[in-house]
């Protein structure tokens, strides 16, 4: 098992010496991995070194511990902390336990306290490691969460919110059995199901499912959208008119039992279970009919509309693999999502049954264009009014090749502006820093107050951009600007230190002696630095 990481931090070298010196760290099962003299150190050292444990002294010059304590226990909030103290004060203590701080240890520390502190940690530690591991109480909760994940999995499915290519793999994982002939997608609807509250919901489907028996036939019951759902798996000799005469029979019994009309959806069955979300759209299209066709009965959506089943639809999942192409892969990607899209046109049988589908693409390309802030004539051409319909398009081909000319154009523009918004962050983000370094208060998240970004993002994209963390960058600024001010004035070294952004000028000359190896009264007399 790896060893959990340590940090300690104390002002006086001996103690640091002594306690890195005299426990055994790893018959322990830790690892002193970084020391600090003092607070703002240890916060430097805590954040890169990302510790377990942080052994910290309470009385520390620039931060005490106390205070480190505070800041870490929100960016590290798995770790643990111990603080040493040379005085038994109540008001200390009482500030620990506020900030969850473990153990709380006076001076002076001896190696058989310490040992029991770390053993109390390490059993702590292996007991969260452990509960996270336990892949049987995991599978426990799983299993006990199966119910309401399926349920998800199939409101997502008739959604069109599950990728093609993962309905079998999810279907497997969540023990669903969706082997069949052909499939079809029911959805019920009941009068006033929002006012009656979630009780009534509750026994529609279990009447469904204790009285929609059908051979050939194997139907999943799900709560959809404050009413239930139906996905029916047919088998070879059961037919969509089998399933709609089973239906009614219990629209009938739910009238007499529960006093409720029921009006049932019924889509046009599919080939395959990746089509449900087209069977789904045809059930609640079927619904729309109830005030002409007549409530408290199945309606077919095949009776109505012949042709439904035949028109290909535009789903969520369609949508959401199409954007995730253009934004986050590459061409090879962004390719394959188009032929796919124009598979389904292709398997429709040509254009004239796709108008709906391809106003729903382009409704998606412009959606793309929009949400990353791009002119439409760039990406559409000069001119572009929005008036393209599916039969202008000869064949799926055709469109194809003009959505992935799109796709691409896209595509290329989000990459040149991600660039250049990455720059253009990054150097108002060095204008804040060279306007405000002198502000003892500045910090990351003030900045990314002022930049409307997240502290997380930010840092990555400043180091990535920059090759060093903001604080180190800060550091540098502070530094130069103060060595300008030591070379060129004849200012007090405690003043330079207040307008470079440090309150306390012995930290000041600690940090200065720190990035240039001299002091900064050597360095105004021109001593040269240590080798």
């Amino acid at each position: 098992m790896d060893l959990y990481r340590v940090l300690l931090a104390d002002d006086e070298e001996d103690i640091r010496v002594g306690i890195s010196e005299k426990m055994d760290w790893q018959g322990l099962g830790f690892t002193l991995v970084g020391q600090a003299e003092n607070g703002r150190d240890a916060l430097e050292l805590a954040e890169a070194l990302q510790p377990d444990v942080v052994l910290t002294d309470i009385k520390m010059p620039f931060m005490d511990g106390l205070e480190l304590c505070g800041i870490l226990t929100q960016r590290l909030p798995a770790s643990k902390f111990v603080v040493f103290s040379g005085f038994d004060d109540f008001e200390y203590a009482k500030q620990a336990i506020k900030m969850n701080i473990s153990e709380y240890i006076l001076k002076p520390i001896n190696a058989s306290e310490l040992t029991a502190v770390l053993l109390r940690l390490k059993a702590q530690l292996d007991e969260e490691r452990t509960e996270r591991r336990n892949m049987e109480l995991l599978r426990r909760r799983y299993e006990e969460s199966l119910p309401m994940l399926r349920g998800l999995f199939f409101t997502r499915l008739l959604d069109g919110r599950v990728a093609r290519d993962r309905i079998m793999e999810l279907a497997e994982r969540y023990e669903v059995d969706l082997r069949g002939h052909t499939f079809a997608a029911a959805v019920v609807h009941m009068d006033k199901a929002r006012e009656q509250g979630e009780l009534p919901i509750l026994s529609v489907q279990q009447l469904f499912e204790e009285n929609l028996q059908l051979e050939g036939c194997r139907c999943q019951l799900f709560l959809y959208n404050e009413s239930v759902a139906l996905l029916a798996a047919l088998g070879e000799t059961t037919s969509i008119y089998d399933l709609i005469r089973v239906i009614n029979r219990v629209c009938a019994l739910a009238e007499s039992y529960l006093g409720q009309r029921l009006t049932v959806g019924v889509g046009a069955p599919c080939a395959a279970p990746e089509d449900l979300p087209q069977s789904a759209a045809g059930a609640r299209s079927a619904l729309e009919y109830r005030g002409v066709v007549g409530k408290g009965q199945a309606i077919y959506i095949g009776d109505l509309e012949p042709d439904a089943g035949d028109r290909p639809a535009f789903t969520e999942s369609d949508e959401e693999e199409l954007s995730s192409a253009v934004k986050l892969c590459g061409e090879t990607e962004v390719r394959a999502a188009v032929e796919r899209l124009t598979e389904k046109v292709r398997a429709a049988g040509g254009m004239s049954h796709c108008q709906l589908f391809f106003l729903e693409l382009l409704t998606c390309l412009l959606r793309l264009t929009r949400g990353a802030g791009l002119e439409v004539e760039a990406v559409f051409g000069a001119g572009f009014t929005g008036a393209v319909q599916a039969t202008d398009f000869a064949a799926p081909e055709q469109m194809g090749r003009w959505c992935l000319e799109r796709c691409l154009r896209i595509q290329t523009l989000i990459r040149r502006q991600r660039t250049d918004t990455a720059g253009r962050t990054v150097e108002r983000a060095k204008e804040y820093i060279r306007a405000h370094y002198g502000d003892s208060d500045l910090s990351v998240e003030k900045l990314c107050e002022h930049l409307h970004l997240s502290p997380a993002y930010f840092s990555t994209l400043f180091k990535r951009e920059v090759g060093m963390s903001f604080i180190a960058h800060v550091t540098v600024v502070r530094m130069e600007a103060a060595a300008q001010a030591l070379r060129n004035t004849e200012e007090k070294t405690y003043l330079i230190a207040r307008r470079c952004g440090y309150d306390d000028p012995n930290y000041f000359s600690y940090v200065f002696k720190r990035h240039f190896g001299i002091s900064p009264t050597k360095y105004r007399a021109g001593v040269p630095a240590e080798p």
